[in-house]
């Protein structure tokens, strides 16, 4: 095991700790939405995007734990996210993380609320800390909801819906489509990371480079493995793409320039943190494992 690995085993074990104490009710009317909602913030996973908003913040020099439920929230956002994407009228996956999707165990229309109710209950999370000054909170706020809004993962949900079926899109709306469904909330993290840390402008220039070209080593990866990874290994079925007619960077280019377009994501996801010296060396290696997963 890396050090990155180790470290992500660690952080992932606290958020998922304090995940299996958020989300619960007295309420027995409400018990079989807290069921679904718990089933997939729950499902396993990562947990990359709270651990990169954590190891941010120590990178900036900052102690990362009064800020475990800003990234829990941050998880909340991205499982509301994954239950969506999975439904029928969207990409119609029947398995996530080896087990049956949302909407398979619990009916379409409580999937729906599932997802909605993760969604907003993120925004209730992060109101409540009031360990963090209120400026501060409406900020970390701000961030997400554009994130998460129509001008982020909803907006590009709704691009890679019209763009079904166009495998012309070219490589700058699949850059446009992958940055908004996957690379703003990376960018998210590392966005309210810096805002909790103080980090000065420049370093939030550097940061951001790095949050979008580790989003974008992610994706081309994802691409890759959805066409040629193990679905035993991924926990999902492969070839989903190809099913919706959707364009990718194998579909685009090949498969070996889609390798060597993650790889040079990578290289410069790397070289942009290379200002916060060997505090950001998780940030360093996280590129490098996302580059090399097979999951």
């Amino acid at each position: 095991m890396t050090t990155c690995e180790a470290y992500l085993k660690k952080q992932k074990q606290l958020v998922e700790a304090r995940l299996q104490t958020l989300l619960h009710t007295e309420d027995k009317g409400f018990a079989s939405l807290y069921e679904a909602m718990n089933y997939s913030l729950l499902a396993g996973g990562k947990r990359v995007r709270p651990t990169l908003l954590l190891a941010t913040v120590e990178a900036l020099g900052k102690t990362a734990a009064p800020y475990l439920d800003v990234a829990c929230a941050l998880e909340c956002i991205h499982t509301y996210s994954l239950i969506h994407d999975d439904l029928p009228a969207m990409d119609d996956d029947a398995l996530r993380r080896g087990k049956p999707t949302n909407h398979v165990m619990f009916g379409e229309g409580m999937a729906i609320l599932a997802g909605d109710g993760l969604l907003t209950f993120a925004f209730e999370l992060l109101a409540a800390q009031q360990q963090i000054e209120a400026a501060k909170r409406c900020q970390c706020m701000a961030v997400i909801a554009r994130a998460a809004g129509p001008s982020g993962m909803v907006g590009g949900q709704a691009y890679d819906l019209n763009a079904e079926g166009n495998m012309h899109i070219g490589v700058e709306g699949l850059q446009f489509m992958h940055y908004h469904k996957t690379g703003i909330i990376f960018e998210a993290a590392i966005e309210i990371a810096a805002i909790l840390a103080d980090a000065t402008p420049a370093i939030r220039d550097c940061l951001r480079t790095y949050a979008y070209q580790l989003g974008l080593t992610f994706q081309i990866t994802d691409d890759i493995l959805d066409y040629s990874g193990d679905a035993a290994m991924l926990g999902k079925p492969v070839g989903s793409d190809a099913k919706n007619h959707k364009a990718t960077y194998v579909t685009l280019f090949s498969l070996a320039e889609a390798r060597s377009m993650a790889q040079e994501a990578a290289t410069n996801a790397i070289m942009a943190v290379s200002a916060l010296g060997e505090e950001a060396w998780f940030l360093r290696q996280l590129a490098t494992y996302l580059l090399q997963r097979v999951r």
